[in-house]
C-alpha cells in the first residue's frame, strides 16, 4: 500500500469521457483512507496495525466503470430498491429508471454512484464532497444538493456524513456502500465473520427483493442475529440481502461486525431507522481486487444504513419525503478496533 500526504488532491486518472477523477488521501483516528470523486467512494480503507484493506475496491480507474457493484460509492437519490419503479408525491405519480428487473435500485442507472462529484473541501482527515442532481433526474422530482462528508477521527472512527436540500417535494435516502473485510480483503470470504444486530424485526422480500409486509419477528429465524454468532451459522449459504428495522433515534450503536482470526471489529452506529446487510453471496469479478486479490462469493459484505426500500410506496414505513427549507442528515460512524 502506497499513499500521498494526508490531505493531498490529485488527478487519479480519467473516465472514458474524458473527465478528470481525483483522489483525496485521509490519516486520522488510526485509519487511512482513499477517496475518489466517482461516486464519492471510498477507494480504501486501512487500520493501523492490520496490513490488508478493510473495504474491497479496485487499483484502476476503468474497473470502476466496467465491474464495480457500487464498490465504496455513495448510492442515491435513493438507496435500495424502489418497486415497479415509481412512487406517487402529492399527488403526482413519478416514474424512475427501471434498472434492475423492472424495479429502481440506488436511485437508477446513473444514480449518485456512478456520477463525478466535486470536491468542496478538505483537510488531512476529512473531505466534503458535492454533487448537483437536476429536476428530472433519473425521474426524481427537484433540484437537489447532496453533500458526502466523510472523516477519519477519535479512536479508529470512519465518519459518514450525508446531507441533501431541494427546491421542490422530492424523495431522498443516500447510503455508504463499502464492502467490508475484516480478515483479508477480500481474498476470502466473510462467512466465518460474526455478526450482532440490535434489531427485533426485519423486512421479508419477494423474488425481486421488494418488500411485501410489515416488518417481522426475526426470533426462531436465519435473521436472528440478537446474539453474535457466524454469518453462516444457520444458512450454509450465508445469503442475506434484507433490511433489518432499527429501534430507536439519533446516534446509536446497532450493530458489530468482527473477524475472529484477524481480530478486527467494527461497531455500526447511525441516525437512520434501516440497516441493510448484504452478504454478497453471488460476488464473482473478473478484474484484480485491491492488491491483485480475486473477488470470490462473499467477498465482501455491505452494512448499508438507510431509510427503508421501498418507503416511497409504504406510507407505514419511515419517511424519505424531502421538501424545500428542509435538511436531509444521515450520520453513521463505523468505529474500528484491533485485540492483541
Amino acid at each position: 500500500m502506497v499513499m500521498g500526504r494526508a490531505g493531498s488532491v490529485e488527478i487519479w486518472g480519467h473516465l472514458a469521457s474524458g473527465d478528470p477523477v481525483h483522489r483525496i488521501v485521509l490519516e486520522g483516528g488510526g485509519l487511512r483512507a482513499q477517496v475518489i470523486t466517482r461516486g464519492a467512494s471510498v477507494q480504501a480503507l486501512y487500520l493501523d496495525g492490520h496490513d490488508a484493506p478493510l473495504t474491497l475496491g479496485f487499483d484502476q480507474l476503468d474497473h470502476y466503470e466496467t465491474h464495480s457493484p457500487y464498490f465504496g460509492a455513495t448510492a442515491g437519490r435513493f438507496a435500495n430498491r424502489i418497486a415497479r419503479a415509481r412512487f406517487t408525491l402529492d399527488g403526482t405519480e413519478y416514474r424512475l429508471d427501471a434498472n434492475d428487473n423492472g424495479q429502481c435500485l440506488h436511485g437508477g442507472s446513473k444514480g449518485f454512484s456512478e456520477r463525478l462529484w466535486t470536491v468542496e473541501e478538505t483537510g488531512e482527515s476529512h473531505v466534503v464532497l458535492r454533487l448537483d442532481s437536476a429536476d428530472g433526474d433519473m425521474g426524481f422530482p427537484g433540484n437537489l444538493t447532496a453533500r458526502c462528508r466523510y472523516e477519519l477521527a477519535g479512536e479508529g472512527e470512519f465518519r459518514v456524513t450525508l446531507t441533501a436540500q431541494t427546491d421542490a417535494p422530492t424523495i431522498c435516502s443516500m447510503a455508504h456502500h463499502s464492502y467490508f473485510n475484516l480478515e483479508d480483503g477480500g481474498a476470502g470470504p466473510v462467512t466465518d465473520h460474526e455478526l450482532e444486530i440490535r434489531s427485533n424485526t426485519y423486512l421479508p422480500v419477494d423474488s425481486l427483493l421488494i418488500p411485501v409486509s410489515p416488518p417481522a419477528r426475526i426470533r426462531g429465524t436465519k435473521f436472528d442475529f440478537r446474539e453474535m454468532r457466524r454469518i453462516d451459522a444457520v444458512d450454509a449459504k450465508a445469503s442475506y440481502d434484507h433490511n433489518f428495522c432499527l429501534e430507536g433515534e439519533g446516534m446509536r450503536s446497532v450493530a458489530e461486525l468482527r473477524a475472529p482470526r484477524s481480530g478486527v471489529m467494527m461497531e455500526v452506529l447511525t441516525t437512520e431507522p434501516g440497516l441493510q446487510v448484504f452478504t454478497a453471496p453471488a460476488m464473482e469479478v473478473s478484474v484484480p481486487g485491491l492488491g491483485g486479490r480475486h473477488y470470490g462469493h462473499h467477498a465482501g459484505m455491505c452494512m448499508e444504513t438507510q431509510i427503508w426500500p421501498d418507503s416511497p410506496n409504504q406510507p407505514d414505513y419511515p419517511s424519505a419525503v424531502l421538501r424545500p427549507g428542509e435538511l436531509r442528515e444521515q450520520r453513521t460512524v463505523y468505529r474500528f478496533s484491533k485485540s492483541a
